[in-house]
């Protein structure tokens, strides 16, 4: 049976080892899950329509997830940030639905690579962001998400302040699929999705549950914020070296 989306097999056993190991980390962190795969993919093939594919597995992760994560869900934070989300998720998927292969590429690596610089520079808040701050953030990731990276711009601001490892990553899980949940809709509407899209999710599945798996056992068992570094320090990489692969 021939894969989804015309895939050679083997960009299909290479996308299979990149969705593990982005599911893996999703698991392990609460983020990155879709940046780490958009950008692998990348690499192999056109992202544009991979993206449906991923906010459809990142929201089944959060059934593996859920009980585990629902005793530390900030809701103030994640109504708030999904409430700005809500504003920007369709004009900016309408943009993104009109580019081209290659642009995507750029456009997904650039994101990708601003957003990591910020998170691995180190960068604070003077004080932590209140609901209007925490509303702006979400309409940035709105914005991001037509891309498939919204959480990094959420990450950011997060990670910017003094919040609980545990608090952070169960917060990020909630936001994530809400966004994803909206974005679905919209990108359909937009041809975005259809029966590849569906026979790549089935085929995503058994490897989603197995990298979440083995990520959500790590979680309690190392440091959150040390891999959250390295996690972000492998996107930037990956990004320059797609804006490098783009530019050639």
């Amino acid at each position: 049976m021939p894969l989804p989306f015309d895939l050679s097999m083997g960009a299909g056993a290479f996308l299979a080892a990149a969705l593990f190991a982005a599911a893996f980390i999703r698991g392990y962190s609460g983020f990155g899950f879709s940046a780490i795969f958009i950008i692998l993919a990348a690499l192999v093939t056109n992202p544009l329509p991979l993206i449906p594919v991923v906010f459809a597995c990142e929201i089944a992760m959060t059934a593996f997830q859920a009980r585990g994560i629902r005793p530390h869900i900030d809701w103030r934070r994640s109504l708030a940030l999904l409430a700005g989300a809500a504003v920007a998720t369709l004009p900016a998927v309408a943009v993104m639905a009109r580019l081209g292969p290659d642009q995507a590429r750029l456009v997904i690596s650039a994101l990708i690579l601003a957003l990591s610089l910020l998170l691995l520079s180190g960068w604070r808040l003077a004080r932590p962001i209140g609901t209007a701050g925490h509303v702006a953030v979400g309409m940035a990731s709105g914005m991001a998400n037509s891309a498939g990276v919204g959480g990094l711009p959420a990450a950011a601001f997060m990670t910017a302040q003094p919040i609980p490892p545990a608090v952070f990553r169960a917060t990020m899980i909630v936001f994530l699929t809400g966004i994803d949940l909206m974005a679905l809709p919209v990108m359909s509407a937009h041809g975005l999705t259809g029966p590849d899209t569906l026979w790549g999710v089935i085929l995503a599945f058994p490897i989603l549950g197995a990298g979440v798996w083995v990520g959500s056992r790590g979680f309690a068992l190392a440091a959150p914020d040390l891999f959250r570094r390295y996690v972000v320090t492998l996107l930037a990489a990956l990004a320059a070296l797609n804006i490098v692969k783009a530019a050639l």
